[in-house]
C-alpha cells in the first residue's frame, strides 16, 4: 500500500524545492523572513493549539508518566533515528560520526532493550546528530527563507527538504511493511509519532516561562532556531563572518539534539 507518511513528506519536499530555487545564501545575521506576516499568523495559530490542546496533554503526560519512563521513551526515539544520522554522516563523508552512530545503534538496540536504555552513553560513545538539512548545508546550499509551519513549528527551505528526505531513513515509516502491522495495526506508526511529539513537548515544559518573558517570542524562536541550525551545519565551528549577532538566542537553553550531545 502507499505509505501516507512518506508520501506526504515527499510532497512537502517538492514544494520546498520550489522555495529553495535560486536561494543559495541567507546571511544568518540578517534573517531572511519574506513570509513574516504568514509566519507570524502561523505562530499565533500554533500558540492557540498549544495552549488549548498540546500543552494540557503534555502536562497530563508529564504528571502521570514517571521521569524514568519518559527518559526511556526519549532514548527509544533517539535510537530509532540513528539510521538518519548514519546515512547523512556518509553523505557528508564524516566516517567518525558514522561509526559512532552505528555503534550507538548496535549497542542500544542489543543491550538497551531496543533502545529504551542508553547503554552507549554509559560506555562514553558520542551521540552525533546529522540530518539531510545539514547535509545540504555541508555541500554549500543556503538555508533559504525562514518558514514557520502550522503545527510543525520553525523551519527553513533547506530543512523542509531535509525533513522530507530523512523520512526515507527512519524505520518508523517502514512498519507498515510488516503484514501483521499493516493489516491489524495500521495506526501504530501514527501512534508512535504522536507519542514522540507528546514526549518532546513534555520535555520542553520547563522552557515555557523563558519564552513568555521575551518581548517578541516569534523573533526569539526564529533567532534560536536559525543559530542552532547554523551551528549544526558547521559542527559548532561557525565561521566568524557568519556568526549571528542576535543576543536573544543565547538566553535559550541549548538544543537537546545538538551535535555530539548525549542523553
Amino acid at each position: 500500500m502507499l505509505k501516507p507518511l512518506r508520501s506526504s513528506f515527499s510532497l512537502a519536499g517538492l514544494l520546498a524545492v520550489l522555495v529553495l530555487t535560486g536561494c543559495a545564501h541567507s546571511p544568518p545575521s540578517d534573517p531572511w523572513d519574506p513570509l513574516e506576516k504568514v509566519n507570524r499568523f502561523n505562530y499565533k495559530v500554533n500558540e492557540k493549539a498549544d495552549k488549548y490542546a498540546v500543552r494540557p496533554v503534555a502536562k497530563g503526560y508529564d504528571k502521570v508518566v514517571p521521569a524514568r519512563v519518559q527518559a526511556s521513551v526519549s532514548n527509544f526515539f533517539d535510537n530509532i533515528g540513528q539510521p538518519v544520522t548514519m546515512a547523512n554522516s556518509l553523505l557528508q563523508l564524516k566516517w567518525g560520526k558514522f561509526n559512532q552512530s552505528l555503534g550507538r545503534f548496535m549497542v542500544n538496540t542489543s543491550f538497551g532493550v531496543g533502545g529504551l536504555f542508553d547503554v552507549a552513553t554509559k560506555l562514553n560513545v558520542p551521540n552525533p546528530d546529522e540530518d539531510f538539512g545539514q547535509t545540504l548545508g555541508y555541500w554549500g546550499l543556503g538555508a533559504g527563507p525562514y518558514i514557520y509551519l502550522p503545527l510543525l513549528g520553525p523551519s527553513d527551505g533547506r530543512d523542509l527538504v531535509g525533513s522530507a528526505v530523512d523520512q526515507f531513513a527512519n524505520p518508523i515509516d517502514y512498519l507498515d511493511e510488516f503484514d501483521e502491522i499493516d493489516d491489524d495495526y495500521p495506526w501504530v506508526p501514527y501512534a508512535l509519532r504522536g507519542l514522540e511529539g507528546i514526549n518532546l513537548r513534555a520535555s520542553l515544559l520547563g522552557f515555557d516561562q523563558t519564552l513568555q518573558q521575551q518581548f517578541d517570542p516569534y523573533a526569539f524562536v526564529r533567532s534560536y532556531y536559525l543559530e542552532n541550525r547554523q551551528k549544526a551545519v558547521y559542527d559548532g565551528n561557525v565561521p566568524p563572518e557568519l556568526t549571528r549577532s542576535d543576543d536573544d538566542a543565547d538566553d535559550f537553553p541549548a538544543a537537546a539534539s545538538e551535535s555530539d550531545s548525549s542523553d
